[in-house]
């Protein structure tokens, strides 16, 4: 009887673990300012060190948990997506996004290519299984990629190197997506079946064609019922929970049409900034997504450190951590500098764009949602994989962007025009 006393109930331990990954959300941006630390890194410490002390037997590990992880990933990324969209203050344009178009129509698929013939000569993966390391392996994270990314709404930080990566993060998530049902066709034989012609069609064409459209309709509707009345405009009510609901709206009607609702709400958050772009609700609608955003990756981040500690790298071998570097420290990176050539941009920041590709979130959600769809064998390497190249990126990149994002900013106002 007294040792059944002395146990602790696991769901008291539950809400003592989210209790101070709140405080974390809130106290680490301050307290960590000026350490070498990011909050991700100390939540995947965290979670590692929770799960490793035997106090909770839940195991978090994304291979148990597929369908869960698949869904939980998916609603951090739309609410991402859609803090990304308003941030930006730039207006859409071929000119003023010629950085984004870069590392989309060249960084994207040379990443991808790159990957999959590593996937398959390195790793000896199946074409299928490469194809699904490549497309989770290409996006920018929306997600993590926030130190990196432009300020808030009519903050002015939002220097070329910052907006690159923010608008990349928040178009590429859609477009690595044809590749994942390349990937999952692959897996299901229908290569040799003739279906690239339905793939083309329907996975290319109209999916991404009706995330844009509808992601635009649902922005316009929203941008009008937020501003178009000053005295009955949503923006009267001053609540950012408004933003929620423009990113379920938009990602569930584009779903239903059979679109990428990634796409459409990036589309529809840039729509909507586009009405009345100086106005101050667009701070507060930024800021609720925000907030509910870091809520949710914090906790994510805890539950990835205990896979970590459950045995998600197990699967490793020595020629897979070094591809899994590679991938992170020489693909990315390379196939950036690639799509910079004859970019108008100096050349620290050409570096920098191509070397803070950083991998998060969005990856383990399309490595869930094709495992989930496909037919592929085995993962446990797969995941592995994965896994560290998100392990490395969050710690490689969350202790230098910070610091190199800050020295170009001082060689900026050192150099005269």
């Amino acid at each position: 009887m007294a040792e059944a006393v002395l146990t602790p109930d696991p769901y008291i331990l539950f809400l003592l673990g989210l209790g101070l990954v709140v405080l974390l959300v809130s106290w680490a941006p301050v307290g960590l300012s000026r350490l070498p630390l990011t909050l991700p890194i100390l939540c995947v410490a965290l979670g590692w060190g929770v799960f490793s002390s035997g106090l909770l037997a839940f195991n978090p590990d994304p291979r148990t948990w597929d369908t869960a992880t698949e869904r939980l990933t998916e609603l951090v990324v739309i609410i991402s997506l859609m803090g990304a969209g308003l941030k930006l203050d730039r207006p859409p344009g071929l000119k003023a996004w010629g950085t984004t178009w870069r590392l989309l129509a060249v960084t994207m698929p040379l990443t991808i290519a790159a990957v999959a013939w590593l996937g398959m000569a390195g790793l000896g993966f199946s074409l299928a299984m490469a194809l699904l390391l490549g497309a989770a392996m290409a996006p920018t994270d929306p997600v993590l990629a926030a130190d990196v990314q432009v300020g808030p709404p009519r903050s002015g930080d939002e220097d070329e190197v910052r907006f690159g990566l923010t608008s990349e993060a928040g178009l590429n998530d859609a477009l690595a997506f044809p590749f994942v049902h390349l990937a999952i066709l692959a897996s299901l034989g229908g290569l040799a079946s003739g279906g690239l012609t339905d793939w083309l069609t329907l996975k290319v064409v109209w999916k991404i064609l009706a995330g844009a459209a509808v992601g635009w309709l649902v922005g316009r509707a929203f941008g009008f019922l937020i501003f178009h009345s000053e005295r009955t405009g949503l923006h009267r009510l001053g609540d950012g929970l408004v933003a929620l609901a423009a990113t379920l709206v938009a990602y569930a009607a584009t779903e239903l049409a059979h679109g990428y609702g990634f796409l459409a709400v990036f589309v529809a958050a840039v729509t909507i900034r586009g009405w009345e772009r100086d106005h101050e609700f667009h701070q507060q609608m930024h800021d609720f997504s925000d907030q509910i955003e870091r809520l949710l990756i914090m906790l994510l981040l805890v539950l990835f450190g205990g896979a970590l500690a459950n045995g998600l790298l197990d699967s490793l071998t020595w020629s897979d951590a070094a591809i899994a570097l590679v991938i992170l420290l020489v693909v990315r990176p390379a196939a950036g500098l690639v799509a910079m050539i004859g970019a108008p941009r100096p050349w620290r920041e050409k570096l920098l764009l191509a070397f803070l590709g950083i991998r998060g979130v969005g990856s383990v959600y399309y490595v869930a949602y094709g495992l989930n769809h496909g037919d592929f064998g085995s993962s446990e390497r797969l995941w592995a994989i994965v896994g560290l190249v998100i392990l490395a990126s969050i710690v490689i990149h969350g202790v230098t962007a910070t610091p190199l994002l800050a020295r170009l900013a001082k060689w900026r106002s050192a150099t005269p025009g």
